[in-house]
């Protein structure tokens, strides 16, 4: 009896020390103990935690939980303000429930857990209510419901597989030299992500900026998570039947990106370095002679005396306006690298203004901090400080002094040598005041933004503004790449699925360095490479220092005749390219599109093998493969499918097995889309011929575009002066649509050139009562840029039959009828 009762007080005393050690080392959210409604606004006292859960749009409601009472509310993220929108908010001793036309939000009170639904009540996203949000210390965690079937893609600049499940991520900025194509944390954060499940789909986007962390079922069947070291869950939940409604809700959240200039859409010639200014004329009068059209040229860190930034190397660059003038006449803009560390150095002007105006990063003692980087001992501007953008926005007027166009921000993640900055480094967080804990994510956006503001305001024209790092939200102010990435056949497509998650993740101008930067390509990968690079939304060639040189005719004439004939098509693709742009300034829609876009609830789309896959804008679908690939497969989605280069047709929801040439990208077109091309031009300056080509592809749905032109490089077009018009084809009613011209630009284009592909049986159009005539022809898309070439082409491209028609370029409606 007595051993039974020491038995029972020995099992109490452990059960009750498990729950003591339970209660001490996680903390449960707990029950909900008050309610206020205030407006679209629930504030939610609970027994561990302050909630509050407001309607941003119809389509968006935002969660924000702490376990102290709620900070005043301040985002880098987020620009898009609370709507007033319809809504309903009920609540009884269960639950509190938040309607809107197209969401429901449901809260429980004991214990409290979110729950949303669709109108018609299909989950969407539920916390999983055993584990909801809790803290482990500082670090908060929200824990949700695992659907069935649910997958995720986005995230970022995230490497692994388009589908993130039964993966986990970590957000903290880093500096990944020649990174493995599975290395996660790589250089930027954006900790947005889609989920899909039972043909629902959703967006969260957790805005904190702290080092966090995300969890699609890894080690674990019972829960996906996100969390982070320090700071709320505050998180915001979008709801749309479409994926790119979620897109667009997410960049309207976050911000869309400006126009960029037009030249950044062109080709770009980089190397890790070229210099010295003998040799920056060389590559561009090579391009030129070879007829290679190309815009930029881009200046690494030799370009500065002793890597000292807002500095030129006299000897090797003696008159950088002089220079830039003469590149300028050329039809190149440059392009130089800036890192934020600026060398300690009595006497020297940049650093001397620093602490004049006292920008630097501080201790908590007052000290500066101090990190070595390419020039030495650096100290680095508080980009999270209005001050300290100021200075920025200041010394960015060297550049314009010296004819630059365009700023690459590097090693902002931020990265010094020993990649270990303290934990206790200040920085004003825009009056906030935080440690490197809470900055560090940001830092690069800001110092992103801090170009991009100094450049609008010094260059007088659009400036492009290229960064490593960012935050979400980094698309108002800058592209990015993927770094410094390898010349493999695996960080090729690890490059494509990366700007394909940076696309579903609101960064619509994205690129990697082609070829590789560090590493030799064989032939066949440069080959390959530099056809892709063709279908990326930034097109670098870039390569490391002591790596073979690896311009286009680095390779043998060959190569060199192919990369012209796909650089050349970029350039007549132009008013294709550009007038997506402008869709993502409007949209938030990437020019590069995961598959996961347009047919997010076909399986196939998310199986591994397919997964490289993409559209490039609506029209077109690429199927990249590794360079020594003889065979490969390719899934056609739902839709009637013509080869780019012969018009075969190919029926969607099947894939099929294709021969490769390295010769030629395998690149297909829909049926029903409207691709708007020019003639050749060497460079974005110079102008195309007055016929704008419109081909059109006959299809078994309707089909549209919206035509944009401005004048590609001023501001003008925020106030009115571009050309817009919607273009449209209804196959259902036989019929071809240009809308009235909208805006005060006038088109450079005085004719339209109707192509029209797949309309073997037309033999007529009509617009009112006049007739159009209309003409058999021939057209090969890659025969006009090597028919263009004095020496040639070692591929012979093949041409298909088109109709073709010319009509006059009215600014009003028109319609034709077949």
């Amino acid at each position: 009896m007595k051993f039974n009762y020491l038995l029972t007080l020995s099992l109490l005393s452990v059960l009750l020390s498990a729950k003591a050690f339970g209660q001490s080392a996680v903390l449960q959210i707990g029950n909900v103990t008050g309610v206020k409604v205030n407006g679209q606004q629930v504030d939610i006292t609970i027994d561990n935690a302050d909630a509050q859960v407001s309607i941003y749009t119809p389509s968006i409601i935002r969660v924000r939980i702490d376990k102290k009472k709620l900070a005043p509310d301040f985002s880098y993220a987020v620009t898009g303000k609370p709507l007033t929108v319809k809504n309903t908010i009920e609540q009884n001793d269960k639950q509190i429930t938040i309607t809107t036309d197209s969401l429901k939000a449901v809260i429980q009170k004991k214990p409290f857990a979110v729950a949303f639904y669709t109108p018609s009540g299909e989950v969407i996203n539920q916390d999983e209510t055993g584990l909801g949000t809790s803290w482990a210390g500082d670090a908060v965690t929200v824990y949700k419901k695992m659907q069935d079937d649910e997958h995720f893609v986005g995230l970022g600049e995230k490497t692994g597989n388009l589908d993130r499940k039964g993966n986990g991520y970590t957000n903290w900025n880093s500096d990944n030299y020649g990174y493995a194509v599975t290395q996660d944390p790589l250089y930027s954060t954006i900790p947005f992500y889609i989920g899909i499940h039972h043909d629902v789909n959703y967006g969260v986007f957790f805005d904190n900026t702290y080092q966090s962390d995300f969890n699609f079922g890894a080690s674990n069947n019972r829960f996906s998570s996100f969390g982070a070291h320090g700071g709320e869950a505050n998180y915001y939940i979008i709801y749309h039947k479409k994926v790119a409604d979620i897109i667009t809700s997410y960049t309207w959240l976050t911000g869309r990106m400006p126009m960029p200039p037009k030249w950044a859409l062109g080709y770009q010639q980089n190397r890790y370095s070229y210099y010295p200014e003998a040799e920056v004329m060389r590559i561009a009068h090579t391009l030129r002679e070879k007829r290679i059209p190309a815009d930029g040229i881009t200046l690494d860190i030799h370009y500065m005396d002793a890597y000292k930034l807002f500095t030129w190397n006299k000897d090797r660059f003696p008159d950088p306006l002089k220079m830039n003038t003469e590149l300028n006449s050329l039809g190149f803009k440059t392009t130089v690298i800036v890192d934020p560390g600026i060398k300690v150095e009595k006497g020297a002007g940049s650093y001397e203004r620093g602490v004049r105006d006292d920008i630097y990063i501080k201790y908590p003692d007052g000290q500066a901090y101090t990190g070595q980087v390419w020039p030495g001992w650096c100290n680095f501007p508080d980009f999270t400080s209005a001050k300290g953008r100021a200075w920025w926005r200041n010394e960015v007027k060297f550049f314009a002094q010296s004819g630059v166009s365009g700023i690459w921000n590097d090693m902002n993640e931020i990265a010094t040598w020993g990649q270990k900055m303290p934990h206790n480094v200040l920085f004003d967080y825009d009056g906030k005041k935080a440690n490197h804990l809470q900055a560090h994510n940001v830092y690069g956006m800001q110092m992103a933004r801090s170009s991009y503001e100094g450049a609008r305001e010094q260059f007088k024209e659009r400036p492009f503004i290229l960064t490593r790092s960012g935050y979400a939200g980094l698309q108002r102010y800058t592209a990015i790449w993927t770094g410094d990435n390898r010349a493999e056949d695996d960080h090729m497509l690890a490059g494509v699925r990366l700007i394909n998650s940076l696309g579903l993740s609101g960064v619509a101008f994205a690129g990697m360095d082609i070829g590789g930067f560090t590493g030799n390509p064989t032939i066949a990968l440069y080959t390959r490479w530099i056809e892709l690079g063709a279908f990326t939304p930034y097109y670098r060639n870039h390569t490391a220092l002591n790596s073979k040189a690896s311009e286009p005719w680095s390779y043998g004439e060959d190569v060199l005749d192919i990369a012209r004939n796909y650089i050349s098509l970029r350039y007549q693709l132009l008013p294709y390219i550009y007038a997506n742009f402008y869709e993502a300034t409007q949209k938030g829609l990437p020019l590069m599109r995961s598959l996961a876009i347009n047919y997010t609830h076909d399986p196939r789309v998310l199986d591994a093998q397919f997964q490289n896959q993409y559209e490039f804008g609506k029209a077109f679908l690429v199927a990249p493969f590794e360079s020594s690939k003889e065979y490969g497969k390719i899934y056609f989605p739902a839709g009637k499918w013509y080869d780019l280069y012969n018009d075969g047709l190919q029926a969607g929801e099947q894939d099929k097995i294709v021969q490769l040439n390295v010769n030629k990208l395998p690149v297909y077109v829909k049926g029903g889309s409207i691709i708007p091309m020019q003639s050749l031009t060497q460079n974005t300056g110079q102008l195309p011929n007055d016929t704008l080509t419109i081909h059109i592809y006959n299809g078994d749905t309707a089909g549209s575009f919206v035509y944009y032109e401005d004048d590609g490089k001023s501001f003008d077009y925020e106030k009115g002066s571009y050309y817009k018009r919607a273009i449209s084809f209804d196959p259902a009613i036989k019929q071809i649509n240009f809308g009235k011209a909208d805006g005060s630009f006038k088109s450079h284009f005085k004719l339209i050139k109707l192509a029209l592909h797949g309309f073997t049986d037309v033999s007529g159009l009509k617009t009112g009562d006049q007739q159009i005539p209309l003409k058999d022809g021939r057209y090969g898309w890659l025969a006009a840029a090597a028919n263009t070439d004095p020496q040639g082409s070692a591929y012979a491209p093949e041409t298909c039959p088109i109709k073709v028609a010319v009509i006059k370029n009215d600014d009003g409606a028109i319609k034709i009828n077949y």
